[in-house]
């Protein structure tokens, strides 16, 4: 995929109509509402994600982060949410994306890739024909408790622009990314998009100087 000079923002763990309204006003072009995890901040549940998604309005992307690894699960638990994305943020076994495209007609797909090393670019490069967006995050998917994101922690940039510059798709850079850092992944990476959560909170509460401080950084204005 090409650079992108101006990526688009994804704003993580929302947890109510009102953060996402806040969200949107600020110039969140997506956000990402939490399921059921084995670990991380941000989980609501799924009737309140139904809730959320449906005063998101076209064209922000409501994205379902979800852990689950079972496709009928999967498929069950979007119609039961109805966002118009799926966040995959754990391995799925071989032809799971191909059944999910099948059963999930307009719903896009995005597969979280968590980048440890090198394995991580070839891990991107066998999944990316099956859906339609990578996000990069810093996870640890192989301990007894996964950790499948929200970390607040930077992986190895150099990787993900491996993987940017390797991948026909869009590619949203997620982990640690703050106001502080936020140009720096830009010139590095130069991602799709950015995803962020913990570093636009504060007592786990979006906060409005926050956001921004964080898309004045990347070159938007709040409305």
């Amino acid at each position: 995929m090409e650079a992108v000079s101006r990526p688009r923002v994804k704003i993580c763990c929302i947890s109510s109509k009102e953060e996402a309204q806040l969200a949107i006003r600020y110039g969140a072009d997506a956000l990402g509402l939490v399921s059921q995890m084995p670990s991380g901040p941000g989980v609501i549940p799924e009737e309140l994600i139904a809730e959320i998604a449906e005063t998101i309005p076209p064209p922000i992307a409501s994205f379902l982060l979800t852990s689950q690894q079972d496709v009928e699960a999967i498929i069950d638990q979007q119609r039961r949410c109805r966002t118009n994305t799926l966040q995959l943020v754990d391995r799925l076994p071989p032809g799971s994306h191909q059944r999910l495209r099948a059963a999930l007609p307009g719903i896009a797909l995005v597969q979280v890739i968590h980048v440890r090393g090198p394995e991580s670019v070839e891990e991107a490069q066998e999944i990316a024909p099956f859906v339609d967006a990578l996000l990069l995050d810093s996870g640890r998917p192989d301990l007894p408790v996964k950790i499948l994101g929200g970390t607040g922690q930077v992986h190895d940039w150099k990787i993900s622009r491996r993987i940017r510059e390797t991948v026909p798709i869009p590619v949203f850079l997620a982990g640690g990314i703050s106001a502080e850092n936020a140009r720096a992944a830009i010139e590095e990476v130069a991602p799709f998009g950015l995803d962020l959560c913990s570093s636009v909170r504060t007592e786990g509460r979006l906060d409005p100087r926050k956001l921004e401080r964080f898309f004045a950084q990347v070159g938007r204005l709040p409305l």
